[in-house]
């Protein structure tokens, strides 16, 4: 078997994801107001309909959004001397790199577009997966396709898992792959399946054999929208206080950015060809400022990891990174 095809397999079968259960899940979804429990009464009665629901759409980028994308993830905030090949196209010596999260961004819309008709105050990130079928460019165009393959009812919410595929336009390739889930608020008890509970994970009994961190910019969030994540549920704090937080809190994706952006260095020296997988659970909001603190243990040919914030609160749970085969 060729190393493309050995690391497609491998991306495949570590992309069959079993659906979170329900305690993962609410560990991340604040109280309810008033007008999300008055929207969640709106929602659709047939969520399990959306299940096959398919979009397409084309996607196409250059090194300004390559660059624009690792600021937004934090690259050479500690050091503007560190991580040129991330920050700069004109470095003496060193040539322009793309993060490899940096392929969210191609599979997010279509992800959002499958659930346009949800209330989206009312929809948060559970789970994100990313596999990359070979380096991303640092410019291009891709198709992608997205679909949903489950709806699950867990009583106080459904949660809904779709996955994509971005296929370059040039050369008719597969790119990358993604799994996504989001958790509904309210729009459980439609009598749908439950669904599995998730497989047993646990870290190590012994201190991380990588400790990392990184500070986060009160104006993070407004850097990493500028990405294609306009959300308002990250500036606007009377959108935010509607969807039951208290202030506009970090992009999900951006948490799992900074988190992916620093192991990456750590754990393949910043070379795309080293990189293949990454998925965690988004399990507690961050709020701009502040510090995220990135622990990671080898198991086996992968690395598992956790993200906690300054206070020791753990952001993101059962984060697992595989280097290419």
């Amino acid at each position: 078997m060729s190393r493309g095809r050995r690391r497609r397999w491998r991306i495949l079968q570590w992309l069959r994801l079993d659906p979170l259960d329900a305690l993962g899940v609410l560990a991340y979804v604040p109280a309810m107001s008033a007008d999300s429990e008055a929207a969640a009464s709106q929602a659709p009665a047939d969520l399990a309909a959306l299940v096959g629901r398919r979009v397409q759409t084309s996607w196409s980028w250059g090194p300004r959004d390559v660059l624009l994308y690792a600021l937004g993830v934090g690259a050479g905030q500690r050091d503007p001397a560190l991580e040129l090949e991330l920050t700069t196209e004109n470095s003496e010596g060193l040539e322009l790199r793309a993060v490899p999260t940096f392929g969210v961004l191609m599979t997010h819309a279509a992800g959002e577009e499958l659930l346009t008709d949800l209330d989206q105050t009312m929809i948060v990130h559970a789970e994100q997966a990313l596999g990359l079928d070979r380096p991303i460019p640092v410019g291009g165009s891709v198709q992608v396709t997205a679909e949903v393959e489950s709806v699950y009812d867990k009583g106080s919410g459904a949660l809904i898992t779709n996955r994509a595929v971005a296929v370059e336009e040039d050369t008719g390739e597969q790119l990358l792959s993604a799994r996504s889930s989001v958790f509904v608020r309210g729009a459980g008890g439609f009598g749908g399946e439950r669904g599995p509970s998730s497989p047993s994970w646990q870290l190590p009994h012994r201190p991380p054999d990588h400790a990392l961190s990184a500070e986060v910019r009160p104006d993070q969030a407004l850097l990493y929208r500028l990405s294609g994540d306009r959300n308002p549920l990250h500036c606007d704090p009377a959108f935010a206080r509607r969807a039951g937080f208290r202030a506009p809190i970090l992009h999900g994706l951006a948490t799992y950015g900074i988190a992916a952006r620093l192991l990456f260095g750590e754990l393949c020296a910043s070379d795309p060809n080293r990189f293949g997988s990454i998925q965690a659970r988004f399990s507690a909001p961050v709020a701009p400022g502040g510090v995220l603190r990135v622990d990671a243990w080898e198991h086996e040919n992968s690395f598992l990891f956790q993200v906690r914030d300054g206070a020791g609160v753990v952001v993101l749970d059962r984060g697992c990174l595989e280097r290419s085969a």
